[in-house]
C-alpha cells in the first residue's frame, strides 16, 4: 500500500479529531434542549383526529417539501434530501423527519433534520417541532432512517477549516428518541474506542 503523504494528512484521524467531533456532538445534544417544541407532549389519550378515523392513526404525514425550515438559503428553497415517518411520539398522528439541505452546485452544504408535525389549521405548511441537527453547525447527514419510533443517523464533520468540505474526515452515529415530553439523543461510542 502507497503511503498517503503529507498532503492527505488530515485523512489520518488523531485523538484530536474525535475530541472534535465529541464536542460537535455534545453542541447538538446542548442545541437539542434549546430546540425542544414547547407544545409537543408526550399523551396516551384518544386525540379528535383519532376519533374521526374510528380510533385508527390518521394516515397521512406531514410533507416535508411543504414545511418552512428556519435555515437561509437565500431565495432558494431548501432541498429536502432525505425523509421518513412514523407516530414518534405515540399520539396516534404520524410525524415526518426530514434532512435537507441549501441547494448548491459543488460541495456538500451542511445539512439540518428537523421533526415536522401536521399544522393545526387544513391547508396550512407543516410545523417544525424540533431541531435535531442545525446546519449552522457544518454537519452533514449519512445513513438516516426512521424505524419503529427511532430517528438514527451517522453525523460527518470536519475536523478544521482546511478539510475540504467534500471530505468529511469526522463522523459520529447518534439516534433520537422520544422520551418524558421530548426527544432525546443518544451518541453512540466512536469507533474503535471500545
Amino acid at each position: 500500500m502507497q503511503p498517503l503523504g503529507p498532503d492527505l494528512a488530515h485523512t489520518h484521524p488523531r485523538p484530536v479529531h474525535w475530541v472534535a467531533t465529541a464536542a460537535a456532538v455534545a453542541a447538538v445534544i446542548a442545541g437539542g434542549s434549546f430546540f425542544q417544541p414547547s407544545d409537543a407532549k408526550a399523551t396516551t389519550s384518544t386525540t379528535a383526529s383519532a376519533q374521526s378515523t374510528g380510533g385508527l392513526p390518521a394516515a397521512k404525514a406531514p410533507d416535508p417539501r411543504a414545511a418552512d425550515y428556519p435555515m437561509d438559503c437565500g431565495r432558494a428553497r431548501p432541498d429536502v434530501i432525505d425523509r421518513g415517518s412514523a407516530d414518534l411520539d405515540g399520539d396516534g398522528r404520524p410525524e415526518t423527519v426530514a434532512v435537507v439541505r441549501c441547494p448548491t452546485a459543488f460541495g456538500t452544504p451542511p445539512s439540518g433534520v428537523y421533526a415536522l408535525s401536521q399544522p393545526a389549521d387544513a391547508g396550512a405548511a407543516p410545523r417544525v417541532v424540533a431541531t435535531f441537527v442545525d446546519p449552522k453547525e457544518g454537519m452533514s447527514v449519512s445513513d438516516f432512517a426512521v424505524r419503529g419510533k427511532k430517528v438514527s443517523a451517522t453525523l460527518l464533520g470536519y475536523s478544521s477549516a482546511k478539510v475540504p468540505r467534500c471530505c468529511p474526515d469526522l463522523q459520529r452515529k447518534v439516534n433520537w428518541r422520544w422520551r418524558d415530553g421530548k426527544f432525546v439523543l443518544k451518541a453512540l461510542p466512536v469507533p474503535g474506542s471500545v
